[in-house]
């Protein structure tokens, strides 16, 4: 990501950051069980709290996207729950689209092509480094 992009990304999230993170998390997971309604069963916690916890992890991840080098081992920790719950690599798919509808609707007129491009960008290079965690825990079991 380029220097800009990752501006572009941190300064989006501060308006999504001004939105309930229950109504946020109630529009992405809303889009991601129609997106992929297989995935929901994967979902045993409540969405309010759920949502809380998608909030919580974005704004860390947003917040470090100037130093991901530091954030690489809890990308990892995060892969390997998420190995735990049945997520595959194509489930990093439905997520990454439904996290771009999610901006989308939640910035409104803010919401422009660069900004998607910025944040499918954001969202490609930690999806990747997941799926690579994915896959070493997954060659450890083996």
């Amino acid at each position: 990501m380029t220097h800009h992009q990752i501006n572009l990304v941190k300064s989006s999230w501060k308006l999504v950051e001004t939105i309930e993170p229950e109504a946020v998390g109630s529009i992405f997971y809303n889009y991601l069980f129609e997106i992929d309604p297989g995935v929901k069963p994967m979902f045993r916690n409540p969405i309010p709290a759920q949502s809380k916890k998608l909030i919580s992890m974005l704004s860390y991840v947003v917040g470090k996207l100037d130093r991901l080098d530091d954030i690489v081992d809890e990308v990892v920790k995060l892969s390997r729950r998420h190995v735990g719950y049945g997520v595959t690599e194509e489930h990093y798919v439905a997520v990454g689209a439904a996290l771009l509808l999610t901006l989308e609707k939640g910035l409104g007129n803010a919401w422009n092509e660069e900004l998607k491009h910025a944040w499918g960008d954001c969202y490609s290079i930690l999806s990747s480094a997941m799926i690579v965690a994915s896959q070493c825990v997954t060659l450890d079991a083996a």
